[in-house]
């Protein structure tokens, strides 16, 4: 038997049992820390740790025309880079599949559930927007990116201000105190891992490569009701139709634990 067929064995002997290597609930998450503001040079700035798993997220804004099928909207572009810094397996030059999706599961959650306010970036109708650049960097992998990707995004987007903006032209390092236009759905994201016939989140490295398939569920909620932004699905396995129903049901709950998580940590850092 191969070592890693070994190892699976091990992983699901132990997820059989309701439990994992470090001690957590199938579906609990390691410790989450969030920095922000950071980086002097950002409009916006987060640092994320889950676990072991780090990741910084910077946000610069910049002005430039609009999109013809939106031309009273500003432009957000959402761009992540995996560098082996963060991990051997990651190699250097253009971006890697991997990080394209992690960056469109994220631009996606962001945009589906109205957490920017895109018609309060127009400057001049039709001609002039702001445009938000928001760049993600894992520095250290040690399993699910995803997730940490998407809350160094939002706890980035939280905090930025905007540049002065003169004669329509922006003085870059020159920052004032006006927010970006953002609304109460705050977007969050969870990444289920089947693994033989259990559902795990926030998996690290050694169960992430035992994975057998993965469904992220993006979730974002306001005063009425909660909303699903956003579903992403990895891995060569099928999901049965009561493991989704599982997911889903588990995602809301989780989602209201997440963003106690966050709130508190955001909280502390002003």
């Amino acid at each position: 038997m191969e070592i890693a067929d070994l190892t699976k064995k091990r992983i699901i002997d132990y997820l059989n049992k309701g439990k994992r290597f470090d001690q957590r609930e199938l579906l609990e998450y390691r410790k989450i820390e969030i920095e922000t503001g950071f980086s002097k040079n950002a409009e916006g700035s987060a640092k994320v740790k889950i676990g072991g798993t780090e990741v910084v997220a910077g946000v610069k804004m910049s002005v430039g025309t609009p999109y013809t099928d939106s031309p009273n909207s500003g432009v957000l572009i959402t761009t992540t880079e995996f560098s082996p810094m963060a991990s051997p397996k990651f190699e250097p030059g253009p971006p890697a599949i991997e990080s394209i999706e992690v960056a469109r599961i994220v631009d996606r959650g962001i945009r589906e559930s109205g957490f920017i306010d895109f018609e309060k970036l127009s400057i001049k109708e039709g001609e002039l927007v702001w445009l938000i650049n928001l760049d993600i960097y894992p520095i250290n992998d040690e399993g699910n990116l995803i997730d940490a990707c998407a809350l160094a995004a939002i706890s980035a987007l939280q905090q930025a201000v905007f540049p002065k903006l003169e004669n329509d032209k922006v003085l870059f390092g020159e920052l004032t105190t006006k927010k970006l236009p953002l609304t109460d759905k705050i977007p969050l994201t969870q990444t289920f891992h089947k693994i033989g016939n259990n559902l795990i989140l926030d998996p690290v490295t050694e169960e992430e490569e035992m994975s057998d398939a993965r469904l992220t569920v993006e979730i974002s909620t306001d005063k009425k009701e909660d909303f699903i932004n956003a579903l992403q699905k990895g891995g060569n396995v099928p999901f049965t139709v009561e493991e989704i129903h599982a997911i889903i049901d588990n995602a809301f709950k989780g989602y209201k634990k997440l963003k106690e998580v966050f709130n508190k940590e955001i909280k502390s850092k002003k």
